[in-house]
């Protein structure tokens, strides 16, 4: 079926673009949302004679987004959920916890404006788009954990799926890196020390004798 668009739709096209597109997709999903129109000569002529007006109430939907796209940058939101000892969630996180979590968090977010592909069924760090407007996108890391304490740990860069064996190991070979990285550095420094005060002694022995 071919429609044309009233508003950016992700991998089809912009306003105002005639696009041809799967029936069910268009009777299911673009036509009853008001994102497109049937490409009819009727309907292409009625888009025509309102372009002016649509164009100009989406730049304004558009400069509306783009005011609370601020408060969604760089923003973190922490979803707590019961799961297994490997991450795996006793249940899932979908766009609507996402869009609570953000509007709690003090931004009005509605759950058809979180892009998820899939829900989230482990715990963990993702990296989850929140579309303001369809062409107001904003990303955002979504912190799936079974406490207060694991989100901490995971936004520091802790790894706390799989077997709690592996993340021991996994543990004790950064912790004993970071002992030797400390080790090093504290070598270094007393050479500098000794290379310092090794002229200043010559310099001492010279001037008694």
């Amino acid at each position: 079926m071919e429609v044309i668009l009233l508003e950016r739709v992700e991998k089809l096209g912009a306003m105002g673009d005639t696009v041809r597109v799967k029936d069910g997709y268009a009777r299911n999903f673009l036509l009853p949302k008001g994102k497109a129109l049937r490409a009819t000569k009727a309907n292409k002529e009625k888009f025509e004679a309102e372009r002016a007006a649509l164009e100009a109430r989406n730049a304004e939907r558009r400069d509306s987004a783009q005011g609370d796209a601020g408060s969604l940058e760089g923003a973190s939101y922490v979803i707590l959920r019961q799961a297994g000892e490997a991450g795996q969630l006793y249940g899932s996180v979908a766009p609507r916890d996402i869009a609570a979590a953000a509007s709690e968090a003090g931004t009005a977010v509605n759950r058809t404006q979180v892009l998820l592909d899939a829900p989230i069924k482990t715990i963990g760090l993702f990296t989850v788009r929140i579309a303001l407007h369809p062409e107001v996108v904003v990303p955002v890391t979504v912190n799936v954990a079974r406490s207060e304490d694991e989100a901490e740990a995971q936004a520091r860069g802790e790894i706390l799926t799989g077997p709690a064996s592996e993340r021991e190991e996994a543990r004790a070979a950064a912790e004993e890196l970071f002992a030797e990285e400390s080790e090093e550095e504290d070598g270094t420094e007393g050479d500098e020390e000794s290379g310092e005060a090794a002229p200043k002694e010559q310099a001492d022995e010279a001037a008694k004798d």
